[in-house]
């Protein structure tokens, strides 16, 4: 199989990917993007969430990604519009205190969920930058990416260093 892009037709224009003849399988997928706060953010946390003029930053921002998750079709060009069968957000702080926001989608379906999980975890990130930034605007998110994918063709597992 040679490797092509997808959303293009044999003249090279925009296309909608035809999953017609795709079989309905169990699809997951899940991503993860990074959000590294300074500290004097940080020191706002109790109880494992921020508490903000605006509410709770990381219980906001979880229902943020589940939200966008389920937009993820309207928000990306030639995306098929799915209804997701489950989709979670999950937000910790690793050893590092550095923000960890995972989103798991899942749909049993004839196309992926990749693009709904990395929609979710980037708004989440996104949603956490806008209820901080009263605090600093010194906030980076990065390394938004695909973690595991299951279902399709083929499955993907990132091989973390």
């Amino acid at each position: 199989m040679e490797d092509k892009f997808t959303h293009l037709d044999q003249k090279g224009n925009p296309s909608m990917v035809d999953v017609g003849q795709k079989a309905v399988t169990k699809r997951t997928a899940i991503a993860r993007s990074k959000v590294i706060l300074e500290e004097k953010i940080l020191e706002q946390l109790v109880n494992e969430d921020i508490q903000t003029k605006k509410g709770p930053v990381f219980r906001t921002a979880i229902i943020a990604g589940v939200m966008a998750a389920k937009k993820t079709s309207e928000l990306i060009p030639l995306c098929h519009p799915i209804g997701l069968d489950n989709c979670q957000v999950r937000i910790t702080l690793n050893q590092n205190k550095e923000v960890i926001v995972e989103c798991e989608a899942s749909v049993t379906s004839k196309t992926g969920v990749e693009m709904e999980a990395l929609t979710g975890a980037s708004i989440a990130a996104l949603t956490i930058y806008d209820m901080c930034k009263a605090f600093s605007h010194n906030i980076i998110i990065q390394e938004t990416r695909l973690i595991k994918k299951t279902g399709g063709k083929r499955d993907f597992e990132l091989k973390e260093e």
